[in-house]
């Protein structure tokens, strides 16, 4: 892989790395500033903006009530989020790049939320037949498309890499 392609790879999830920390940071200053102590806002008739603070990790899974189970998923998160900007910037794949950068970016977003707001900013609330799902904000989003295109690239890399080991039929010798 030529040093430009791997360049413009860096460049294109640097970006996405800002963008996703910024987009999260706006959203939730905004969105908290119009929705704590308020009631839902329904925009459709399947997704409605509420306020939700979610004090455990994916899914409000692992409720920390304490100070230190906080801390500690922070630093786990920054941890991770930082092995995985190094692996970005390793990577000689495009969507490698963009989805390692989507998920560091949404990690260090939630992470931010737990130490300086105590827990995480969720708010937005899509439902079905009056079952809801997940409240989340754009940190998990970018986590989910960035695992996404993951594994994307995974299942392109494995199918590209399986067919240049692979023998020639006969009639190809």
């Amino acid at each position: 892989m030529p040093d430009r392609a791997i360049k413009r790879f860096r460049l294109l999830g640097v970006v996405l790395f800002v963008v996703t920390l910024v987009a999260d940071r706006i959203s939730k200053e905004r969105l908290i500033a119009l929705l704590d102590g308020q009631d839902p806002v329904q925009v459709t008739d399947f997704f409605n903006l509420v306020m939700v603070w979610n004090r455990g990790v994916s899914f409000g899974l692992f409720q920390q009530g304490d100070d230190s189970g906080r801390y500690l998923l922070t630093g786990f998160a920054v941890l991770v989020a930082l092995m995985l900007l190094v692996w970005m910037w390793r990577s000689s794949s495009r969507l490698a790049a963009a989805g390692l950068a989507l998920v560091a970016g949404g990690a260090l977003g939630n992470a931010y939320d737990r130490v300086v707001l105590g827990a995480v900013a969720d708010f937005f609330d899509f439902h079905v037949s009056g079952y809801h799902f997940w409240a989340f904000n754009i940190a998990d989003s970018a986590i989910t498309v960035g695992v996404g295109l993951l594994l994307l690239d995974a299942i392109l890399g494995q199918s590209t890499s399986a067919g240049s080991n692979a023998r020639p039929a006969p009639e190809e010798r």
